[in-house]
């Protein structure tokens, strides 16, 4: 069965947390710190938009969460290091997973645009 986007951000907010602790645990405060931050905005941003009180504050938070997304990828390219993350067991997760998040969150924003627009 297919995740929905809600299950599939805090599936993927779940490693971002295993890999936060790791950094810690190497040092690297600063960059566990960035990747924590951008990487669990993204869910939370999911499920603020599931109680959004209208279309466009629903578009206005999955794009953030899009944003956040791309942010978190850029970190996690950023990481492809074996001092850091490249030898880490979720990093390959990581890396594919979060092209898919960024796709679905493109889809569902281009697709609610349309549909709010068709209902004008």
């Amino acid at each position: 069965m297919k995740k929905t986007i809600v299950e599939k951000s805090f599936d993927f907010a779940e490693k971002i947390l295993n890999v936060y602790f790791f950094l810690k645990e190497n040092n690297h405060f600063r960059l566990a710190e960035q990747i924590v931050g951008s990487g669990t905005s993204i869910g939370a941003n999911v499920v603020e938009a599931q109680a959004a009180q209208t279309k466009k504050d629903f578009i206005s938070k999955m794009s953030i969460a899009s944003k956040e997304a791309r942010e978190t990828e850029f970190w996690i390219n950023l990481f492809n290091r074996r001092e850091l993350l490249l030898d880490h067991p979720d990093y390959e997760f990581l890396k594919n997973e979060i092209r898919e998040i960024i796709k679905i969150l493109n889809s569902i924003i281009i697709s609610s645009k349309r549909n709010m627009n068709n209902l004008k």
